[in-house]
């Protein structure tokens, strides 16, 4: 099974599940991915811990990944881009790979056919204080620019409006960060908060190419799932 620990928002691992069931390629329920879930919403804020001390989500995230593997789970998926702040205590606890988000959005970036150009990291600002995204994108040799205050308050404002239920007030705060952005000259954005895709799906495509870590997460999942050979001998089955 692939196990998933999702609640970081319930909102975002529901969209998560639908990507994960869209891209499956199969004709009957029998061909798709067995998936456990493991949905704890009560897991302390992720951006609180990382930026000012607060509660740390840790040993929340730890138990997720235990449940999940005595449940059966051979690979693991976390939708919530600011818990991969601890994506190395996690894999250390996990007796089964992990897929991180950050490398699934990556290779999609690389394998994107649009030009290179600048890249802006959307997402939390714990995520953007851990840096992971940062380090590989230098890494793969692309230039990123700071989302800058504006839009940073924006994409704040869409995912707590994601959170509390409020899609459409997200699509308006997102917008307003997509004109920003255009006005900017960026090349790529990268959706680097779970949140972002269910407000983004609301509104028309902004005049640069989108990266949806969420998506790509989703792919990640499904490509190594149909490859690993305990899968293809059940789905023969």
């Amino acid at each position: 099974m692939l196990g998933v620990l999702g609640g970081l928002g319930p909102a975002a691992t529901v969209d998560f599940l639908d990507k994960l069931v869209r891209l499956t390629p199969a004709r009957r329920d029998q061909e798709h991915i067995p998936v456990v879930l493991y949905c704890q919403p009560r897991t302390p804020d992720r951006t609180a811990a990382i930026l000012h001390g607060a509660a740390s989500p840790l040993p929340w995230l730890l138990e997720g990944v235990a449940r999940l593997a005595e449940a059966g789970a051979r690979v693991l998926a976390i939708p919530c881009n600011s818990s991969h702040h601890w994506f190395q205590e996690l894999q250390a606890a996990a007796p089964v790979p992990i897929l991180h988000i950050a490398d699934a959005a990556i290779a999609a970036l690389a394998a994107g056919d649009g030009p290179p150009g600048t890249v802006v990291v959307l997402a939390t600002r714990g995520t953007l204080a851990s840096g992971f995204y940062q380090t590989r994108l230098a890494a793969a040799g692309r230039p990123w620019l700071e989302p800058g205050e504006p839009v940073q308050a924006a994409v704040d404002d869409a995912i707590r409006a994601v959170k509390a239920g409020e899609p459409d007030q997200a699509a308006r705060d997102l917008a307003g960060a997509w004109r920003d952005l255009a006005d900017r000259g960026a090349g790529t954005a990268i959706l680097a908060c779970t949140e972002l895709p269910v407000a983004a799906g609301l509104l028309p495509p902004p005049p640069f190419p989108l990266v949806d870590a969420t998506l790509e997460l989703a792919r990640a999942c499904v490509d190594h799932v149909l490859a690993a050979p305990w899968f293809r001998a059940s789905r023969q089955d």
